[in-house]
């Protein structure tokens, strides 16, 4: 699992060659730390198909206004750079997947 910082959002998001899954969490966020384990678990499973990377949004501020986060935890998901799709709270691992399954 990969932590972006808004120094390596563009490398690793942007640019990435997969679709990108951003997960914009906080340590005193309690959906955020009941979706992590979910979010690790799905990234290893789907490794080499699609990125998961995780944005601290109170260590990041600039990309959680830049992307209009106004509550999380939030999901945005990326194709070739650009933005397709975004969820709010959490979401069961099956759901998970299926929002996923949208991009791929």
């Amino acid at each position: 699992m990969i932590s972006v910082i808004e120094k390596t959002f563009e490398q690793e998001v942007l640019n990435s060659e997969l679709p990108v899954v951003v997960d914009f969490w906080a340590t005193w966020c309690g959906p955020c730390m009941k979706l992590s384990p979910i979010i690790e678990e799905v990234s290893a499973e789907l490794d080499g198909k699609v990125k998961i990377v995780k944005v601290n949004v109170d260590e990041n501020m600039g990309l959680a206004i830049k992307y209009l986060v106004e509550r999380i935890p939030t999901l945005l998901y990326f194709v070739k750079g650009e933005l397709v799709h975004t969820t709010h709270g959490f979401l069961e691992k099956g759901d998970l997947l299926k929002e996923i399954a949208k991009i791929l």
